[in-house]
């Protein structure tokens, strides 16, 4: 899987949590989180957007992203990746089942709508090429 790991905790927790925070840099050179639904697949982390977004824009003028986790609310599991992000012209052809396997229930229950609409809706595919892995 690249250089994300494919065993221990780390390994865990990017396929069990559905919010990660995305950290991309703005045109001003500011640091920009966003919460966002992400799979990992073939060694990468891949996540959809709505094309207007401005984590969308800030990819296409700065590569450089960093993605982490939540930790346990007392300084413990951590896990930060730093990599390189790409607007890819369409997902993976798997990718779509895999985003939905995870996420399903929570469009219809949730959000309550079809995986169709918020697909529509979040038609942009990043793919985050990770280039370095802490975890704690």
């Amino acid at each position: 899987m690249g250089i994300l790991p494919d065993s221990g905790r780390a390994a865990e927790r990017l396929e069990r949590e559905v919010v990660g925070w995305l950290t991309t840099v703005t045109p001003s050179g500011r640091p920009q989180s966003s919460a966002v639904w992400f799979v990992v697949h073939g060694g990468a982390i891949h996540l959809q957007s709505q094309p207007s977004a401005a984590k969308v824009a800030n990819i296409r003028a700065n590569a450089k992203v960093s993605f982490h986790l939540d930790g346990d609310g007392e300084g413990g599991d951590i896990v930060t990746i730093d990599g390189d992000a790409e607007i890819l012209d369409a997902p993976p052809a798997d990718l779509l089942d895999v985003y939905l396997a995870k996420y399903e229930r929570m469009i219809r229950e949730r959000l309550q709508t079809t995986p169709e609409a918020l697909i529509d809706e979040y038609q942009t595919s990043v793919r985050v090429t990770p280039r370095r892995v802490r975890a704690w």
